[in-house]
């Protein structure tokens, strides 16, 4: 790396990119390596607490300080809100890392990255200021309805943990991805990602705002992050690679590096072999039952049907590795009792699975609160509970009996759960719980307490959710690629998820999913992609929902090759899982 010094300013000549430092303006240019402009970077982001708004009043000269492969850029502030605030650029030969500081008290509202108010410029005028952008395209990995992940870069975008089907709302599949954008320039890709300390990751949202040749980044805490004294922010790390997903790879491997996340773990790729088998999920079926008596799909997770859906699987030569008993088993939410008049003998049907060969993992829906006392629950600002509190020692321990309740052998004795929901997550400001925990460190410590007690109560206990992030790769052991969209192109959305999940969380295994579908001729399409994916997953006993369209003797045979072919090619392990009268399950297979 070259660092040029002269009366207009700083500039840093690196392998993949160049920066330039004006004297006359706080902004930082963004070329690359052929020299082409592709952003000017507003350096005096807003960092604005809850009591009041961010104005940078003054800045200082930028300060340089230089070691090998690493050039740093430091910029000091007063603000209007905090007691000083300091910019500074971290550089390597490869990419650069921006960061903000600040220093006094308040509770963070949303930090404004590369958009903020300036008013110690006069030359430049007052107000909000916006940064410059050329890019061509823009990418949010985030799986949403519409399926669209490429955007104008004039437009906004968001990638955030919150998320239920309505209006502006609607990208709940992953929660979340990784926090990271990437923008074509002339030359390649550019990444903008977020990198959060373990620990720091309190924030719900993270968005791009965009409009005509301009743009700014925003992250929301929401009020929920307390700071006293000196306070770091999460960075913006930047990227350079020939592609978008490429970007995203990069991101992660910055993450691992910086150990911002756990290190990639052994115990998805070394785990027991029943993890890899193929699912049967009773949602689908429960569906097909409610969309014939026009009734409610809840209603039908019940054990005689499900005994019955496995035993019309069993007739047509299939043999499911794992059974997930869906929504709703239990009596309630919240405490994940079994309903007395659904499941008369929840542990003799989880016994009759294991004689079978099968394991049994149990539905959970995540935060509801059902069930529930409030006390042990995150309240809104009206009293009224709306999520479970994990922050809540209380609470905890109920969680924890219940995990070890279900899992065993004195309890339900199942093998795991398929955790649903996780969308639901509270935000919001104004929110009330007993700690202090928010954002992404919130879900983390959810789904925490129901990894690690499951874990010691079965040690291969399977735990499957849709919370694509690395920096909760180490409570999940299964990533599900969720809800088919159906008016969409299921087999390219599915396989974008994919893509993601396996950059994300690469030691994890990928549960393919399988519901809702078009039709019978989509579904067909998709079972046969599966295995490229991930572990194949069926919902489906005889009928397609949406169509009641009936599920022929060529379906069943066509489940049959591609479940046969699937188990021929998965690697041996050490553990495989014991079966019908002791056999392996490979051997038991269609």
């Amino acid at each position: 790396m070259r660092v040029q010094i002269d009366h207009d300013g700083h500039k840093l000549v690196a392998e993949s990119y160049a920066l330039s430092f004006p004297a006359d303006r706080p902004f930082v240019y963004i070329s690359g390596p052929d020299g082409s402009r592709i952003a000017e970077l507003f350096v005096l982001s807003g960092v604005h607490p809850l009591h009041g708004r961010d104005d940078t009043v003054s800045i200082e000269p930028w300060q340089v300080s230089q070691e090998p492969d690493l050039v740093e850029f430091r910029l000091r502030a007063k603000s209007s809100a905090w007691d000083a605030k300091t910019y500074s650029f971290r550089c390597t030969p490869r990419g650069f890392t921006y960061e903000v500081e600040v220093e006094g008290s308040g509770s963070l509202a949303e930090v404004d990255y590369f958009g903020g108010y300036y008013s110690g410029q006069l030359r430049w005028g007052s107000g909000f200021f916006w940064s410059g952008q050329l890019f061509l395209l823009g990418f949010n990995p985030e799986p949403n309805a519409r399926e669209v992940n490429y955007f104008a870069p004039a437009s906004c975008s968001t990638i955030n943990l919150a998320g239920v089907p309505l209006p502006g709302r609607d990208d709940w599949f992953f929660t979340p991805p990784p926090f990271c954008f990437a923008f074509q320039a002339p030359e390649g890709w550019l990444g903008m990602g977020i990198e959060a300390r373990p620990g720091e990751n309190s924030f719900v949202e993270a968005r791009y705002n965009g409009q005509d040749a301009g743009f700014y980044l925003s992250l929301f805490y929401e009020g929920h992050k307390p700071v006293e004294g000196r306070y770091r922010l999460p960075g913006i790390g930047f990227y350079f690679a020939p592609n978008e997903y490429q970007v995203l790879v990069a991101h992660v491997d910055s993450l691992r590096t910086m150990g911002a996340v756990p290190p990639a773990a052994a115990m998805a790729a070394a785990g027991p072999r029943w993890w890899q088998e193929p699912l049967f999920c009773g949602w689908g079926a429960q569906c097909a039952l409610a969309h014939r008596v026009d009734g409610k799909a809840p209603d039908y997770a019940r054990q005689p049907l499900y005994e019955e859906f496995l035993q019309t699987l069993e007739a047509h030569g299939l043999r499911p590795g794992t059974v997930v008993i869906d929504d709703k088993w239990q009596l309630n939410y919240g405490q994940n009792l079994a309903d007395p008049d659904k499941w008369p003998d929840l542990p003799g049907f989880v016994a009759a699975q294991h004689t079978a060969g099968r394991k049994v993992l149990l539905w959970l829906k995540a935060w509801d609160p059902e069930g529930v006392p409030a006390a042990e629950c995150i309240t809104n600002a009206g009293g009224l509970p709306i999520a479970v509190d994990p922050t809540n020692p209380a609470f905890e321990a109920h969680l924890r009996s219940s995990v070890r309740h279900m899992l065993s052998p004195e309890g339900y004795d199942a093998d795991g759960f398929k955790i649903d929901f996780t969308a639901r997550i509270p935000s919001g400001p104004g929110i009330r719980l007993h700690g202090e925990l928010w954002g992404l460190e919130l879900m983390k410590r959810y789904l925490g307490i129901i990894h690690g007690e499951a874990k010691a109560v079965k040690p291969e206990a399977l735990i499957i959710a849709h919370t694509t992030h690395p920096y909760l790769a180490d409570v999940v052991d299964m990533i599900r690629l969720n809800d088919i969209n159906v008016d969409r192109n299921v087999l390219a959305a599915m396989t974008h998820r994919a893509r993601v999940a396996r950059i994300a969380c690469p030691e994890a295994l990928i549960d393919a999913d399988n519901w809702p579908i078009r039709d019978l001729a989509t579904w067909r399409e998709y079972v046969r992609l599966q295995p490229a994916l991930g572990v194949p997953s069926l919902y489906y006993t005889s009928h397609i929902d949406r169509t009641q369209e009936p599920l022929e003797a060529e379906d069943y045979r066509l489940l049959q090759e591609v479940w046969t072919e699937y188990r021929v090619q998965l690697a041996p392990t050490a553990s495989a899982p014991e079966g019908t009268a002791g056999e392996p399950l490979e051997s038991s297979s269609a």
